[in-house]
């Protein structure tokens, strides 16, 4: 006998859906793009920040030493010709999409358990922001 369903903890499928879509959109040639609700566990530019969410590029062109992992989003990116340390919790990505066509997915924003001191985790705010892409409409999937 394998187990019984009671004593099995299920993984979130939301980071594979992130992995899954950015690694399609890598593949098609397309620009994967998160957009974030942005909260005090996220550590992004503040500057950039409109309306309580940020949309980042996590392309591999935009971004050094990118993890997708089943707790956080992790990277270095410029921003206003400075590079910064991204760090944002999975579950406070509200959707992956490819910025040529929207195609994507949609996400309910779940509250952050900090399994992590995030303290150490500091950004400087950039001096000037650009424009936010908008976001497309997506399913939300649970």
């Amino acid at each position: 006998m394998i187990g019984s369903a009671s004593a099995m903890v299920e993984t979130a499928t939301k980071p594979y859906f992130i992995r899954a879509l950015h690694e399609w959109c890598t593949d098609n040639g397309l620009t994967p793009h998160l957009v974030v609700q942005v909260d005090e566990n996220t550590r992004v530019p503040m500057s950039f920040v409109q309306d309580g969410q940020i949309t980042l590029s996590v392309s591999y062109a935009a971004t050094q030493q990118l993890k997708i992992g089943n707790e956080f989003v992790e990277f270095q990116a410029r921003f206003g010709g400075k590079t910064e340390m991204i760090w944002v919790p999975i579950g406070a990505v509200s959707a992956i999409y490819a910025k040529e066509t929207g195609t994507g997915m949609g996400f309910e924003v779940q509250p952050v358990e900090q399994t992590q001191s995030l303290e150490a985790k500091t950004i400087a705010q950039p001096a000037a922001a650009e424009e936010v892409p908008q976001r497309p409409h997506l399913k939300i999937v649970k």
